[in-house]
């Protein structure tokens, strides 16, 4: 998630607002030659300030050796392009405990003229699978029908969430250096759209309009609020005539961009499964699947630059 101040925000709009970075700079150098994942660091004191004010009670979470091995193997499994940017531009990536989110990438202060970044993740994330993670996070799109008989899960196999999340988020950073979409101050306003964002959006947070749909403008992404759990089989239908992979992709087309990296990586080039399922009193009513999705399938030619050597 690119930094948002509103936890149910449905705009997921870059905040401009970079932390000072005066008590641990370093040269852009010695960044260059520190591995990506040993650049772990406590979150600039701003970020812990904004979870503060929000009545949260966060705190610095240190790894222990078999976390760290998790995050090394993580940053490990990312793509070419991914790997290079991160080299350049991550300033440092930090864990918290008692943070409402998974995870937050922020701008910091440039280091030699570079543009610099920091991901903070929520620490219990360490111990939680993709599967598990990922079908919380859907859950929190619904509530349960007043019956109880609908339930929503994700099959996204049993690799660490580390490894998930950390795509989705170095994605952000690698969006911003790249322009695969626009950053915008605005989310309305009109700007020329880039490849990937052509004829899929018409504003930052805004589908084209081939793509905007009743129901899915009322899901948690579009509207910031859940709908009942009896809707699901509903919502992942109308999904399933969108060029998006998930609800989440939805929220904004820098949220559209990582997903569809994350989702197309972990799928395709690590070989795990991804789809959501719904079922009504444990039979399954409904299932998405972005990866067999021809409308997302059209949009994949466009990836092959994250895997040029």
């Amino acid at each position: 998630m690119i930094r948002k101040l509103r936890f149910t925000s449905t705009v997921a709009g870059l905040v401009l607002l970079c932390f000072s970075t005066s008590t641990f700079a370093q040269k852009a150098d010695a960044l260059n030659n520190a591995e990506i994942a040993q650049r772990v660091k406590i979150a600039p004191e701003s970020v812990f300030k904004m979870f503060r004010d929000a009545g949260m009670k966060p705190i610095n979470r240190t790894l222990t050796s078999a976390e760290k091995e998790k995050v090394s193997n993580a940053f490990a499994l990312l793509p070419p392009l991914h790997q290079r940017i991160l080299k350049q531009h991550l300033f440092s990536i930090s864990f918290m405990d008692n943070m409402p989110n998974t995870a937050l990438t922020s701008p910091v202060d440039p280091v030699g003229g570079i543009k610099m970044f920091n991901i903070t993740f929520r620490g219990g994330l360490l111990n939680e699978n993709v599967s598990e993670w990922a079908t919380w996070k859907e859950n929190t799109c619904f509530t349960p029908a007043a019956d109880s008989s609908y339930q929503v899960r994700v099959e996204g196999g049993n690799l660490d969430a580390i490894i998930y999340v950390l795509l989705h988020e170095a994605t952000h950073i690698v969006d911003v250096v790249t322009g695969i979409t626009p950053h915008l101050e605005d989310a309305d306003a009109v700007v020329e759209p880039t490849a990937f964002t052509k004829d899929i959006w018409r504003l930052m947070n805004k589908p084209a309009e081939p793509y905007i749909d009743s129901l899915l403008e009322h899901t948690r992404f579009r509207s910031g609020k859940p709908v009942s759990s009896s809707l699901a089989p509903d919502v992942y239908a109308k999904l399933s005539k969108t060029p998006f992979p998930s609800l989440y992709a939805m929220a904004a087309w820098s949220e559209d961009a990582a997903e569809l990296v994350t989702i197309y990586h972990m799928t395709t080039r690590l070989k795990q499964p991804f789809y959501v399922v719904v079922t009504k009193n444990n039979v399954e009513v409904a299932r998405f699947e972005p990866m067999k999705n021809p409308l997302v399938k059209g949009r994949l030619g466009q990836l092959a630059p994250f895997y040029e050597p």
